[in-house]
């Protein structure tokens, strides 16, 4: 008797299928995430690889972060609103070592502010011509202000600024790639650690104030701190000579359109 042929299993084609197709799939897959795995894995020494990303742009002079821009545009800044500040200490001070503290301001952000225009310009950084709205309301306080109120207020918000960016310097040029940021915050860190000397040597810096103050994250819409008058008599040091009265010193001129920035 001849065997009956056996029916053919129902569904093994089926199996047979979609496994094929889930193996095309893993291979697929482990295709994909190999090559990721292995590039992460890399030693990396120039670090590019972990410093690059879509907010930083490649120029001719290293790498150029979101931060050192934002460094560049901080220090046009801290120029517009603190040559007229120290101008005004330089004409309204009582003492002799509040007018020496504006003369540093005025000398220290004149070169400053050269120095900024021009990484700006080579960078093709954008930077603004006017203060921004807190340094125009500090501006406002010291315009206002009269006699030892002037210079107690011209000490204090001046060396609040300065403590705030002094740190903000120290970041940028620990960890910036790009040479022309580099030499921009070497610059800046001897400025503002100048100004932060001549204005404590006023004899007028609230320092447990100043500590406050350093402590809460500033707010644009915030009011210029008031520091009012202290039972304590400042400890002014010796008179240092008086500037000529016949020197002028003008506000930073306004920031042309930066050409492009160059090929790398």
């Amino acid at each position: 008797m001849r065997a009956r042929p056996r029916p053919p299993v129902q569904g093994r084609g089926i199996f047979t299928g979609t496994g094929l197709i889930i193996a095309c799939l893993a291979a697929t897959l482990a295709a994909l995430v190999f090559p990721i795995w292995s590039y992460a894995d890399r030693s990396d020494p120039t670090g590019t690889v972990n410093v690059l990303s879509a907010q930083t742009v490649s120029t001719r002079y290293g790498p150029l972060s979101a931060q050192d821009r934002d460094f560049i545009v901080k220090v046009r800044l801290a120029g517009l609103w603190e040559l007229p500040a120290g101008e005004m200490a330089e004409q309204k001070g009582t003492t002799q070592a509040v007018r020496t503290a504006g003369r540093h301001l005025v000398d220290g952000h004149a070169a400053l502010d050269a120095h900024v225009r021009d990484v700006a310009a080579q960078l093709g950084v954008p930077i603004p011509n006017q203060p921004n709205d807190q340094q125009r309301q500090w501006l406002a306080t010291l315009t206002e202000a009269q006699g030892q109120d002037f210079d107690r207020q011209f000490a204090n918000i001046a060396r609040l600024a300065h403590g705030r960016v002094f740190s903000v310097v120290a970041q940028i040029r620990a960890g910036t790639q790009n040479t022309l940021v580099r030499d921009l915050a070497d610059d800046a860190n001897t400025t503002v650690l100048d100004h932060i000397k001549v204005l404590e040597a006023t004899g007028y810096v609230d320092f447990a104030a100043l500590a406050q103050q350093l402590a809460v994250t500033p707010s644009p819409a915030a009011s210029p701190p008031v520091f009012a008058p202290s039972d304590a008599i400042p400890v002014v040091p010796s008179p240092a000579p008086a500037p000529p009265s016949d020197s002028t010193y003008p506000l930073p001129p306004a920031a042309s359109s930066p050409p492009p920035p160059d090929s790398p």
